[in-house]
């Protein structure tokens, strides 16, 4: 511990000579990424004293849309999890098939699942054939029509869930002007490698943990497309989901301009809904989703929903929160990251941008510690298995340095390419025959 504190002390003096430095890097650690943190564990304290919401005394039916294409035999476990939900209403399970004629595998493992579960009592699962493909947005739509019951939740078909789930969304959608909801996603195949371990973990602390405190002050930046409960008729008046890329922040926008007009009106995330994923496994796959991803914030943000961008259709707290956290954090300071990162490697010493990163990384070090022991105190509902992270907390920081490198990559790719044109979420006849914005 004594040569740890010498190494900083030495490593301060150093970094002491170039003031220029900290005038630049100090600003925006102190003016966006505290203020987040900070915001993050205030809202999950607000959560966590609040008193426990009263049981659900009415049990709507739910209408669970099912995203399939390319699953395969994995579409029958998520049609089983849904069926066997501790849930005393009705549930129903459409699985929509989009492009069946060319997934048959995952097309007949949902008209198994269909057999299955054909004489289970309140449950009902209809699997309904797209022949031609057409993307997430028509399947997701497609469910939309055919669902029967008031409350609608689009899940992934390569998603399972925990079998209380159905009863929590319900729980959080039947609160006093809850128009929405998101469930936490946790990542099934964690223990793959390190990459899998690292997207755990930002599945725990950004997602789970910040999105309950973003929820609690009523600034939630998504309900997922993965994993989102809402009121049947309010997605209908909203005009369910819009053609494009990113689908799912297209509707939160939107329903957030709802909102203002219906200040009684929020949007929930329930951590303790959970559903169990499968992220990418290679490094390939990794950067591939997250060009995706990112590149879809820009366009979302600054082209699709520009015009929308204002106080007067988002509200002052969510038009500053999106303005702060959505395009300065996400899309214009990726950018500075790798553009000053350069300058300093070309003007300074080496030892010098080693020095003033390795300070870097024990600041964001100590940030992500807070965020995960406010996690594993307060937010988890499974405390004793993800303590077992705690030791890859330190290779956490480098990994969320790689991802802003990939964040600017994937601006500069929707930029100058126009990449969500090319995204793998639809066929490039469907979304580039859409509204150019």
């Amino acid at each position: 511990m004594n040569e740890l504190i010498v190494i900083v002390r030495a490593t301060l003096t150093w970094l002491s000579q170039y003031n220029d430095l900290w005038l630049v890097m100090m600003p925006m650690f102190f003016v966006v990424e505290m203020p987040l943190s900070i915001l993050v564990f205030t809202g999950i304290l607000r959560w966590k004293l609040s008193p426990p919401a009263p049981p659900p005394t009415h049990f709507p039916g739910i209408s669970f849309v099912i995203t399939c294409y390319g699953e395969g035999e994995a579409i029958g476990i998520t049609i089983d999890t849904l069926v066997e939900q501790h849930y005393p209403g009705t549930i129903e399970v459409l699985a929509v098939v989009d492009g069946a004629s060319q997934n048959q595998a995952t097309y007949a493992a949902a008209i198994a699942g269909e057999k299955r579960h054909h004489k289970v009592s309140n449950r009902i699962v209809r699997v309904i054939p797209k022949w031609q493909r057409g993307g997430r947005v028509s399947t997701l739509n497609a469910g939309l029509s055919k669902a029967t019951q008031p409350i609608v939740i689009n899940v992934d078909g390569d998603t399972s869930f925990d079998n209380d789930m159905a009863w929590q969304m319900i729980s959080t959608l039947s609160q006093p002007g809850v128009m929405a909801s998101g469930g936490a996603l946790r990542v099934r195949n964690w223990d793959a490698n390190l990459l899998t371990r690292m997207q755990s973990m930002e599945y725990m602390i950004s997602m789970q943990a910040g999105k309950t405190g973003m929820a609690r002050w009523g600034v939630l930046n998504n309900i997922s497309g993965a994993f989102g409960a809402f009121k049947k008729t309010l997605l209908q008046q909203v005009g369910g989901w819009d053609t494009h890329t990113a689908e799912d922040l297209d509707l939160t926008m939107r329903l957030k301009q709802y909102k203002t007009r219906y200040p009684a009106a929020k949007l929930a995330f329930n951590p303790h809904a959970v559903g169990h994923t499968d992220v990418p496994d290679t490094l390939k796959g990794l950067i591939m989703q997250r060009l995706r991803w990112d590149g879809d914030l820009l366009f979302l943000f600054l082209r699709k929903h520009r015009k929308g961008l204002t106080p007067r259709l988002l509200g002052w707290g969510n038009f500053i929160f999106t303005f702060i956290y959505g395009v300065v954090q996400n899309v214009i300071l990726p950018l500075l990251v790798v553009f000053f990162t350069l300058f300093m490697l070309y003007v300074y010493p080496w030892v010098t941008v080693v020095a003033m990163l390795a300070v870097l990384y024990m600041m964001y070090l100590v940030i992500i510690t807070l965020h995960f022991v406010v996690y594993i105190t307060m937010v988890s509902e499974r405390p004793k298995s993800d303590i077992k992270m705690v030791g890859w907390l330190l290779l956490y920081p480098l990994y969320a340095f790689c991802m802003r490198l990939i964040t600017a990559v994937s601006m500069l790719n929707e930029v100058l390419r126009r990449s969500h044109e090319e995204s793998s979420m639809a066929p490039w006849w469907v979304l580039r025959r859409g509204k150019r914005f």
